[in-house]
């Protein structure tokens, strides 16, 4: 039976919440206020943006650190069906997991184009696993602008596993392995894939590699590709923290593999936990994002002045008519900001 339109009902906007509401759904798990904090976060307003800040401040410095692994490859690999299948088995085991999915933006409104909700359906429907697609924007390295403080947030909610979600644009992807602990690489077999020196750089920054879609008509291919990926990560300089990046297989439809990816993963942070490889690295990581917070403060705050509008309106129009070159043109422009 359809339910009756109420030609009562008047839409009520959401309440604006305070700080301090902010930061206690957050340290309360409320996937709501977690879901209006990150949006606040992403934001173009520089209001917004001040107010979530100040509700950082207001969540206690916490000894729980979520494990942060970072998930990426090229488009077609199956990474949304490798995090639905390795999402719903690290549920199982009663972790509470936030899987925050990096889409690619479109060129119109500046949203997600795929939305991850809608290619995790199953995964969704989890009590203990939150969900959040975030546009790009463009941004290089294959994370989005924010991505540092949603992980930041979903860490205070108390999520013990974060699954960062990239792009895949290739050697861009860089920039991920400033935001995890474990760096895993999804690979496709028979793709021609393990003969493309393009991937050279992305695989230097693998903790393990990942063969998909290993369904049974494609272990041939994958035991070849295996090889391969053993052989060319022997040729890598050994890495500082003395693991020897595991190459594995898998079938995400056919949920083969998700456990050894699981355990190869846990070997991993033991490993790291051991010799305080991961808390001198997550140093490190807050030292990076420190320099680019303030690189991005210093750009935005440069474009927000009222007379650096009106100067690059004015030197665009010189540029096009050719009077001034534009290497001399942005130097005027900095030189008399």
């Amino acid at each position: 039976m359809s339910k009756k339109f109420n030609e009562n009902y008047q839409y009520k906007p959401k309440q604006p919440l305070s700080a301090k509401e902010l930061a206690n759904g957050v340290i309360n798990n409320n996937p709501v206020i977690l879901s209006r904090a990150i949006t606040l976060i992403e934001s173009q307003k520089e209001e917004d943006r001040a107010l979530i800040y100040e509700a950082l401040k207001h969540i206690p410095p916490s000894s729980h650190k979520a494990l942060r692994i970072g998930i990426t490859g090229s488009p077609g690999v199956g990474k949304s069906t490798f995090i639905e299948a390795f999402g719903k088995h690290l549920g199982e085991l009663g972790k509470k997991v936030a899987v925050l999915a990096i889409d690619p933006s479109s060129n119109i409104t500046g949203g997600s184009i795929l939305g991850d909700k809608t290619r995790m359906e199953e995964l969704s429907n989890l009590p203990n696993v939150y969900i959040r697609p975030t546009p790009s924007k463009g941004e290089l390295g294959g994370v989005a602008e924010q991505s540092f403080e949603t992980i930041l947030l979903c860490e205070k909610a108390g999520y013990e596993i974060i699954l960062v979600e990239t792009v895949g644009v290739g050697q861009s992807e860089t920039h991920v392995k400033e935001l995890v602990d474990c760096f895993l690489l999804l690979m496709l077999a028979g793709a021609g894939d393990e003969l493309q020196g393009i991937k050279r750089g992305i695989m230097e920054l693998a903790d393990a590699i990942l063969i998909t879609k290993v369904e049974q008509e494609n272990e041939k291919h994958a035991k070849i590709a295996k090889s391969n990926y053993q052989n060319a990560l022997h040729l890598f300089p050994p890495n500082s923290n003395q693991w020897v990046p595991k190459v594995l297989t898998c079938s995400s439809l056919e949920n083969k593999g998700i456990k050894e990816a699981w355990r190869t993963i846990e070997d991993f942070e033991r490993h790291n936990a051991a010799n305080k490889w991961l808390d001198e690295n997550r140093k490190k990581q807050n030292l990076f994002w420190f320099k680019e917070k303030l690189n991005q403060l210093i750009k935005t705050s440069f474009y927000n002045k009222k007379e650096v509008k009106e100067s690059i309106e004015k030197l665009q129009n010189e540029v096009e008519k050719g009077n001034i070159d534009p290497f001399n043109a942005a130097l005027k422009l900095f030189s008399h900001r």
